[in-house]
C-alpha cells in the first residue's frame, strides 16, 4: 500500500459524506471534499475502490465553511443548508440505485439545533484527558471542547480531572434537554468498590448518578450496575417522556427525533390495533396511543421494555402493551398498522415475510440507513405495496447520517 497525491474534480457526494471523483484508473472517494470542487487529495493506492483525504482545496465550493477538525464530523465543512440538500440526495440516490424506484423525496427536516444537540457521548480516559474513541490516526485525540454535545455534558467535562477517574478506561454520559441533568457510566474491569473514588469525582463534577459497565465485545453487553445516585434522567421525545440512561439505547438528538416521531404518528393515522416493531421503550408506539384502541410495542431488549412500561404507567397510557420478542417471529392477528424503526441492518427477510402475511394495510417505516431502507422498500413494492410520502430527517447535523420517515400502503 502506498499513497499518491492526486488533483481531482469532485462530481457528487455519496453515502458517508465522501466526494466521488474519477481519473483514468477509475473511481476515487475523497473525504473532506464537496461537489464541484477541485482538490489535491492524498489517495491510498491499493485493492478495491481507492480512498483519499483532501489536503488542499484548489477551487472551493460556495457551500464550503470552516470546520473543526474532529473525528466525529464528516460534513461540517459544508454550510447547514447544503448539508440538508446533500442528505436528501443520499435518500434519492438510494431509492433509484437500490430500490430501482423513481419517487419524490421531501425536503430534509432540519434539526432544531445545528451544534450542541447530542445528549450522549462516550470517551476514552487517557493521561492527557478525555479523548475521542473514533480515532483515524494511531493516537487518541483529546477532546477539550466537544461542539456536538449538550452544554450540560460539556460543563461536567470541564470540571473533570482524568486521573481521578482511574481505573476506568472509558466514560459515557447521557444528558436530558428537559431537566438539564446528566448521568454517567464508568467502563472498566473490577468490583464497584475500586471505582468509588472515580464515582465521587463524577458526582462532585455535577452528575446525578454513576453506573459501572464491564468492558464487553458488544456495547454494554456484560451488564451495568448502579454505584451512586440515579440510573436515569427523564427526557422528552415529541409528545412523550421517557427515562434514558448512560448505557441504554435512545436517540441522541431528542428534539429532532421528536419531530420524526410526530410525523410517524401522523402517517400511521388511526385504527383498532397498531404494532411498533423494534419499539424499544415505545417512544413511537406511545405517540400512536391516542388514535388506536390498542398499541403493542415489541422489542428484544428487556431494559428498554422495562423503562417503557414504567413511563406508560406514569403517564396513564392504559392501551399500550409491551411484549418481549423478536420482530422476525412477530405474528399478531388483527393489526391495522405496523410501525418499524429497525437497527442499521434494516428488516430481516423473516420480518418482511411476517409483515407481508399480517393483516396490516399500512406500514410506517422509520430508518437510520437509506441503503437498507431502500432495499426493504423495493422488496415491499415488488410484493404489491405502494410507497407514499418519503421525508429525510436530520438527527445528526455536521455528519453524513440521515434518517428517513416513510409510509407504504397495500
Amino acid at each position: 500500500m502506498s499513497d499518491a497525491l492526486l488533483t481531482l474534480e469532485i462530481e457528487k457526494l455519496v453515502a458517508g459524506g465522501l466526494g466521488l471523483s474519477r481519473d483514468e484508473s477509475g473511481v476515487v472517494l475523497v473525504r473532506g471534499a464537496l461537489p464541484g470542487e477541485r482538490v489535491e487529495a492524498e489517495v491510498r493506492v491499493g485493492r478495491g475502490v481507492r480512498q483519499g483525504v483532501t489536503r488542499r482545496v484548489l477551487t472551493p465550493s460556495p457551500d464550503r465553511v470552516d470546520a473543526p477538525d474532529l473525528p466525529t464530523v464528516d460534513l461540517a465543512h459544508a454550510s447547514y443548508p447544503a448539508q440538508l440538500r446533500y442528505k436528501r440526495g443520499f435518500v434519492e440516490e438510494a431509492l433509484t440505485r437500490i430500490a430501482k424506484l423513481r419517487h419524490p423525496v421531501g425536503e430534509t427536516v432540519p434539526s432544531p439545533r445545528e451544534w450542541r444537540y447530542r445528549n450522549t457521548a462516550q470517551y476514552l480516559v487517557t493521561p492527557a484527558g478525555l479523548a475521542y474513541r473514533e480515532r483515524r490516526g494511531r493516537d487518541p485525540q483529546p477532546v477539550g471542547q466537544d461542539p456536538l454535545v449538550m452544554e450540560a455534558i460539556q460543563t461536567v467535562m470541564d470540571r473533570l480531572d482524568p486521573e481521578q477517574l482511574d481505573p476506568a478506561t472509558e466514560v459515557a454520559f447521557r444528558a436530558s434537554r428537559r431537566t438539564g441533568e446528566v448521568v454517567a457510566a464508568l467502563i472498566g474491569a473490577g468490583e464497584p468498590r475500586v471505582f468509588l473514588r472515580a464515582s465521587d469525582h463524577l458526582m462532585d463534577a455535577g452528575v446525578v448518578g454513576v453506573s459501572l459497565a464491564e468492558p464487553a465485545g458488544r456495547r454494554f453487553g456484560a451488564g451495568v450496575r448502579l454505584i451512586a445516585g440515579e440510573s436515569e434522567v427523564q427526557e422528552e421525545f415529541g409528545r412523550v417522556q421517557v427515562g434514558v440512561t448512560a448505557t441504554g439505547f435512545a436517540q441522541v438528538n431528542p428534539e429532532a427525533a421528536g419531530l420524526a416521531y410526530l410525523r410517524a404518528a401522523e402517517l400511521a393515522g388511526e385504527g383498532t390495533h397498531a404494532v411498533d416493531l423494534y419499539g424499544g421503550s415505545g417512544a413511537i408506539g406511545r405517540h400512536l396511543s391516542p388514535k388506536f384502541t390498542r398499541v403493542t410495542v415489541l422489542d428484544s431488549a428487556p431494559e428498554a421494555l422495562a423503562r417503557g412500561r414504567q413511563a406508560a404507567a406514569l403517564s396513564g397510557e392504559r392501551n399500550v402493551t409491551y411484549r418481549s420478542g423478536d420482530a422476525a417471529r412477530f405474528s399478531e392477528i388483527g393489526v391495522d398498522v405496523i410501525v418499524v424503526d429497525p437497527p442499521r441492518a434494516g428488516l430481516e427477510a423473516e420480518a418482511r415475510e411476517h409483515i407481508q402475511a399480517s393483516t396490516a394495510d399500512r406500514l410506517v417505516y422509520v430508518s437510520c440507513d437509506p441503503a437498507t431502507w431502500a432495499r426493504d422498500v423495493g422488496d415491499f413494492v415488488r410484493r404489491g405495496w405502494k410507497l407514499g410520502s418519503v421525508t429525510p430527517h436530520d438527527f445528526y447535523p455536521q455528519t453524513s447520517h440521515v434518517e428517513v420517515v416513510s409510509v407504504l400502503e397495500r
